[in-house]
Order: structure tokens, then sequence, then C-alpha cells
């Protein structure tokens, strides 16, 4: 990773830490003055760390599971003092949110990214900046236009496709999304492209249509690119908390999802739900994206992101200095 790569990681850590800020007074300070506030480790004190949890959004299951991961490493290391609980508690957090090796296969194969999101998420943004950031690792990208029901879609993936060098196929108003991605993957076919990325609409409210949509867009990739390896992306608002969960939940449920694009996480109190949705549904968060620059949009990774959780400003300095930023 050359110098433009650390920097790039660097800012987004001192991003994250400053976009969590809201999450992390909801949950850390809440956990610090339990730590501070009880002088044994009993069945109270896990009970008002759960709750805390729970309210930081992190939700019931994945909550539950911490803190029995929490019991069991208290017990196993025979810890008295609630202060030593802390770092057992964030390596418990940790460990519920660790996305794996395999998530980022499609990076490596001939693949094509279907991107889904209801309107206002910031989905065709996450579009343009996947792109950007896959054509920034040496990847021939084609971008497909498929979201042909939002007026504005197609004209704001173009400025993005002109803006990351990259060819968009599509974005007439309403075109046949299942049309677009057909052309969509002739161009990609013909140009030899690594990724073909879709921005696909997402509308949950007419979830019939969408499922229809859906499985037309599979067949054409079936018939057309079954060498293509198929990853299907949701965007959804981290600022919306619980209703995160549940859009991606109704989903999961019209197609099979294989990892999240969790968006506007700066400035969000609801930073938790990264949490939950990795829990709860088993679908990894594979992006988060905290501001408007391709740079803004990093792959998630669990360490980082907990490490900003509970770094706060003060400590993120030092954290950069002794984080090879290579590692991130």
């Amino acid at each position: 990773m050359g110098s433009e790569g650390k920097k790039e990681k660097k800012g987004f850590f001192s991003r994250l830490v400053k976009g969590l800020a809201k999450t992390r007074d909801n949950i850390v300070s809440g956990i610090d003055s339990i730590f501070s506030g009880f002088s044994s480790i009993d069945e109270e004190f896990y009970e008002e760390i759960e709750e805390i949890l729970v309210m930081g959004d992190l939700g019931i299951h994945a909550a539950t599971e911490i803190i029995e991961n929490l019991k069991a490493k208290v017990k196993e290391q025979h810890i008295k003092e609630p202060a030593q609980c802390k770092e057992l508690l964030i390596s418990s957090i940790q460990e519920q949110m660790d996305v794996g090796e395999t998530a980022y296969q499609f990076e490596n194969e001939k693949s094509v990214v279907l991107v889904i999101g209801v309107n206002g998420v910031g989905k065709t943004t996450s579009v343009g900046k996947l792109a950007g950031k896959l054509k920034g690792q040496g990847k021939k990208v084609v971008l497909a236009a498929a979201d042909t029901f939002r007026a504005a879609a197609g004209e704001q993936l173009s400025e993005w496709a002109n803006r990351a060098g990259v060819d968009m196929i599509g974005g007439q108003e309403g075109a046949d999304p299942a049309a677009v991605v057909y052309d969509a993957v002739a161009a990609a076919r013909a140009r030899n492209a690594d990724v073909l990325l879709c921005d696909t609409a997402g509308r949950l409210h007419n979830k019939k249509n969408l499922m229809e949509e859906l499985k037309k867009i599979h067949r054409i990739l079936e018939k057309e690119y079954p060498e293509a390896f198929r990853e299907t992306l949701v965007v959804l608002d981290g600022t919306t908390g619980q209703n995160a969960l549940a859009q991606a939940r109704q989903f999961s449920e019209v197609a099979d999802i294989s990892g999240i694009i969790l968006t506007k996480m700066d400035g969000t109190a609801k930073g938790g739900i990264a949490v939950a949705i990795q829990s709860e549904l088993g679908i990894p968060v594979k992006y988060i994206g905290v501001g408007e620059t391709i740079e803004d949009l990093q792959k998630f990774d669990s360490e980082q992101f907990v490490r900003a959780l509970f770094s706060g400003s003060e400590g993120a300095e030092e954290e950069e200095k002794d984080v090879d930023p290579g590692e991130v």
C-alpha cells in the first residue's frame, strides 16, 4: 500500500472516530460508569451492561451473545474486578462483528455486484464510490444504471461514472431494468470487465414487483453471464438504527443478500446497528461510509470499528501512531 493509501486509511480512521462520537457518548460513557460504579461482578452488573448495549442499537440478540461471551471469559480468566472487563467486552463485541476472509471474494474473480436499497439511503452514491474504489485497485469496471424507477438515479450515476473514469450502460428513466442488465452484460463481456456493478431499484413498499425484477435480472445473469461470481449488497442508512435492521430483514426475504453497505455513519447515535445486523441476520457489514468522497467508503474492519468506538477522539491520534496502516 502506497503512502496515499496509508494517508487515506488514516484519514478515514479519524473520520470514523469523529463519526462515532454520538454512538460513543451513548454506549461507552454508560459502560464506563458501570465499570467504575460496581465494586463486584454480579448479575446486576451484566444486566446493566446489556441494557446499555441494547440502547446503543446493538440489538437484543447481539447484546445477549456479547454478555454470554463476556461471562465465559471472566470465568475462564478468574477476573474479579469490573474495571478489568473493559478489554474483554471490547474483544467480545469485535468477535460478533468479524467479517472473515472470504467477504471480498468478488474482488478477485470476474463478478457481478448487484446493489439494492430504498431511496434516500445513499445507494447510487455508494455504487459510484465502489466503482471508484475498484477502479483504484486497477480493475476494469462497467456500471449498469438499472435503477430506472427513480428519475435522477441515471444522471447521478453518470456523474460518478465520469468521476471514477468507468463505463456506464443505461440510465434512461422507465427503461426495463433487466434489459439494462442484459446490455451491460454484453458490454462487460466485450470489454473483458473484472466487475459489472449494477445499481438496482429497491422498492420495499412493493415487494412483489421488486422480487419479480430481481428474479428477471438473475435469470439474465444465469443465462448470459454464468461464469461471473455473484454478490448482492444492500445499502442501509446507519442513522435509522433498528429501521435499517428491519429493512435488511425485508430485503433478505426477496434476495440472497451477501453483504451490507452501511452509510451515513458519521453523526449517528445508532452506530451499534452494524453489530446488530451481523448478529441477528448473519449478513456481514462489508463497507461503511462516513462522508461524501470516494475515500469515505471503506471496507468494514471490525477491529478498526470497535477501536474507533471505544477510543474516543483523545485516543485517536495515539491509536493511529501505534497502528501500521498497512495492517488496517
